[in-house]
């Protein structure tokens, strides 16, 4: 398997925030690890597994996270195939085969849906 670099290419900060936002994803960060209030304290007295450091805020993640429902609810395809590339860690083939089409189109959508991501992220990054 091929693996993804994003140094000196176009919009390859933006390429790396989403990445690092669906390894968070795919930890289940953000959600809570429990179910009632005794379950949380028994989590802390017994700890199940180690925690993992990332390379993105809880912060700037729900950021990418409310980008990236704007962009599914503007584009219901585009927000869809971002978000399995890089939430899902779907191949670009594997989409666009699941969606009946080409995997160079299914990347056009892809770049078109992380530039349209780096916009809309741009202004609230910096405020962050």
């Amino acid at each position: 398997m091929k693996k993804r670099t994003y140094v000196d290419k176009p919009l390859g900060d933006t390429e790396y925030l989403l990445e690092q936002w669906g390894w968070w994803r795919m930890d289940g960060m953000g959600v809570p690890g429990y179910v009632s209030q005794m379950a949380a304290v028994m989590s802390l007295r017994n700890p199940m597994s180690t925690t993992k450091s990332y390379t993105i805020k809880d912060e700037v993640a729900e950021l990418v996270d409310s980008a990236l429902a704007k962009l599914i609810k503007r584009n219901q395809q585009m927000g869809d195939f971002v978000w399995f590339y890089f939430g899902a860690k779907w191949p670009a083939n594997r989409i666009g085969r699941e969606n009946g089409m080409s995997e160079r189109k299914a990347w056009e959508l892809i770049k078109a849906g992380v530039a349209w991501l780096d916009g809309a992220l741009y202004g609230d990054l910096d405020a962050a």
